[in-house]
């Protein structure tokens, strides 16, 4: 089998890279989508803090018998940890960010 021509090769190369290239997806609508997923993922934490809250606290009041104080109780703290929990992904998207800032400034 004869050896390839190295010229070829790296026509061939630049060939790909340039299909490659073209057929990238786009950053900006990649970026809409994460935000999008961010927004309902803080969303969901949230309501699911709320929902935690509120089946342990009325578990609580039906084995106790005491409705309302529990369920209040409990869903007042589910709502302090579903924001807690919002605030930490918000954190998580503004360091995302401030990277990719950093990444654009430098390069």
């Amino acid at each position: 089998m004869p050896t390839p021509d190295p010229q070829k090769l790296i026509e061939l190369e630049n060939r790909i890279a340039r299909m490659k290239a073209a057929t990238a997806p786009k950053p900006a609508k990649e970026e809409h989508y994460t935000m999008a997923n961010m927004a309902w993922r803080m969303v969901i934490e949230l309501v699911a803090g709320l929902a935690i809250g509120f089946g342990i606290g009325y578990g609580f009041d039906w084995l106790f018998g005491t409705l309302p104080i529990f369920l209040i109780l409990f869903i007042g703290l589910g709502f302090v940890a579903g924001v807690r929990t919002m605030m930490r992904t918000a954190q998580e998207v503004q360091n995302m960010h401030m990277a990719r800032a950093a990444d654009e400034k430098e390069g």
